[in-house]
């Protein structure tokens, strides 16, 4: 555990170049004794991790996996999901232009014991050093729209990753969850009543679901 007198350690995550030095040079102004490292992939930010936790971590969600690779918002869900599961205690600010995408992960953010909070990455500078203050307190921030937005599941999110990202049917989807093909078909039911989106004549159910989902950020 970091004591009052020991300067701050922070781990900043983005791959644009330009962005990450922006970024780094406020913090350093902000925080002159800070120990600041940086990584532009989520294969890179593990590593940074597995070095020994910092007091805060600052991450965009839009990252490549690994060099070389295309920048995903899935990527950064994924890497922020195995943070926050094997790091509790770790303060997070999300710095993204993708934040609505973060409702996915709402249980998770909400099970969270230390601080939490996004900033859009359209913010002033200024308005980025608050949220990472907050952070730091153990302050939470999520925005108006995700504090206000729709309950959904792990596994509810799971059949729409395999239905609309991998493009499985139901049978398929039911043997990767190892679920019965109608406890997939339950899923079904939920998620869409979650979304709002019921049967009309004209219209296929399933294109309205993937239509609705995206909308509301629960899937790319």
């Amino acid at each position: 555990m970091t004591s009052p007198n020991d300067p701050l350690k922070l781990l900043v995550v983005d791959d644009h170049e330009a962005v990450l030095g922006g970024t780094v040079m406020t913090l350093e102004k902000e925080y002159p004794q800070a120990t600041i490292r940086t990584a532009a992939t989520a294969q890179a930010a593990q590593e940074e991790l597995g070095y020994g936790a910092p007091d805060l971590l600052m991450m965009d969600l839009s990252i490549p996996q690994t060099p070389g690779t295309t920048s995903e918002i899935e990527a950064g869900i994924e890497l922020l999901r195995s943070i926050l599961e094997t790091y509790p205690d770790l303060n997070i600010v999300v710095q993204s232009a993708h934040v609505r995408s973060l409702v996915r992960l709402k249980p998770a953010i909400d099970a969270h014991q230390a601080g939490f909070t996004i900033a859009d990455k359209n913010l002033p500078m200024k308005e980025m050093l608050t949220k990472v203050d907050w952070a730091l307190k153990g302050l939470i921030y999520t925005p108006r729209d995700m504090r206000a937005g729709i309950e959904v599941k792990p596994e509810w999110l799971e059949v729409l990753r395999l239905a609309f990202k991998e493009g499985l049917q139901d049978k398929a989807i039911a043997e990767k969850m190892n679920v019965a093909e109608r406890t997939v078909r339950h899923y079904w039911t939920k998620v869409q009543d979650a979304l709002e989106v019921y049967p009309e004549a004209g219209k296929n159910i399933r294109i309205q679901t993937e239509i609705r989902a995206r909308d509301e950020g629960l899937i790319d």
